[in-house]
């Protein structure tokens, strides 16, 4: 069995006369029809049975268009907010999910109070977008829980590190509390507090197989990553260990008739700011998922990041989306694997 899973970020997806943030913008009739046109086209070529988007507006214009590209079921987790000074004016966003497989249950993902105490934290917590959690039952009655997040929006400035693969914990922790006591990054200080809270919730469900998709809003190696997935970065007396470990990791696209001087191939960015490109989409799995692991129940066997529409035009278009989507196929074992599930 083969599932496919994808992210998209569908930039402002706001049918009108509906606008968002700004009574100015918004879509006329041709442009939405351009757009929506252009979506469809993506998630054709995406060729997944599940898909988690982000900057939904007008959610029941995709639950529209996605039942219509045969995905059954559709859910959010909220509603994005209308100004009470003008109704057809969005202020907030919201993510969703369809799948082709039945969503057999949603539950909320609530803030985890000892680690907004931990990252000092002050006033009412809330997410940016509250987060989906919905079990999927997957063909030969597997079941999959199914996260879907968009973390808050990345300010780049100063204190927004930039680490490397060989920046270890202990270092990316000096570094970011030091700001975070210093008050300099408050959109990082709630993106660390979503992503443990996040964190806390998928390790209740540790014993059941688990798929993130996600826009960060934080880059390869940041600390966010670490407060999403490590579990020693919540408890440095644990040995380290993930909880969810990026798809990405666990493909390597075959090369024909390689260069024996070729290096190895850069990642894909799947966002770009200021001409550079940067990794903020990413699709996290557990354990159970991952070959690397003795008990696993599935593997990695396809993971792409579709980028055309970025080329040569990097900021991307309202008409399209200024992100990349992104897709991770897993094929699961033969053997039943039930017991996982209950």
């Amino acid at each position: 069995m083969k599932i496919r899973l994808g992210t998209f970020n569908l930039f402002q997806f706001a049918r009108p006369p509906y606008s968002w943030y700004t009574k100015k913008e918004k879509f006329n009739d041709r442009q939405w029809e351009e757009k929506t046109t252009w979506i469809k086209e993506q998630i054709h070529k995406m060729d997944c049975d599940i898909i988690g988007f982000q900057e939904v507006f007008s959610k029941d214009a995709l639950e529209e268009l996605v039942k219509e590209l045969g995905y059954a079921y559709f859910a959010t987790a909220d509603e994005a907010k209308l100004s009470t000074n003008n109704p057809m004016k969005y202020i907030t966003t919201t993510v969703a999910i369809a799948s082709k497989y039945p969503i057999v249950n949603l539950q909320k993902v609530r803030p985890h109070t000892p680690s907004l105490k931990s990252h000092t934290f002050k006033g009412h917590f809330t997410f940016s977008r509250l987060p989906i959690k919905a079990t999927i039952t997957l063909p030969d009655r597997q079941e999959l829980l199914v996260y879907v997040c968009h973390f808050k929006s990345n300010r780049d400035n100063a204190f927004e590190y930039v680490f490397r693969q060989e920046h270890n914990l202990a270092h990316k922790k000096d570094l970011v509390f030091q700001t975070l006591t210093d008050k300099h990054s408050v959109a990082l200080q709630q993106r660390l507090c979503e992503a443990s809270s996040l964190f806390f919730d998928i390790h209740k469900s540790k014993n059941k197989p688990s798929v993130l998709l996600c826009d960060l809003n934080d880059k390869e190696f940041s600390l966010t990553i670490e407060a999403l997935s490590n579990i020693k970065y919540h408890d440095n007396h644990r040995k380290e260990s993930y909880l969810l470990e990026d798809a990405s990791y666990h493909y390597t696209p075959e090369v024909y008739n390689p260069h024996p001087e070729a290096k190895e191939p850069e990642r894909k960015a799947t966002s770009y700011f200021l001409g550079k490109g940067n990794v903020l989409d990413y699709i996290f799995i557990s354990k159970h998922l991952s070959k690397t692991h003795e008990e696993h129940i599935a593997e990695v066997t396809d993971y792409i990041v579709l980028d055309e529409h970025l080329q040569g035009k990097p900021d991307g278009s309202l008409l399209t989306s200024d992100h990349a989507q992104v897709v991770c196929e897993l094929t699961f074992n033969k053997r039943s694997t039930q017991n996982l599930c209950h």
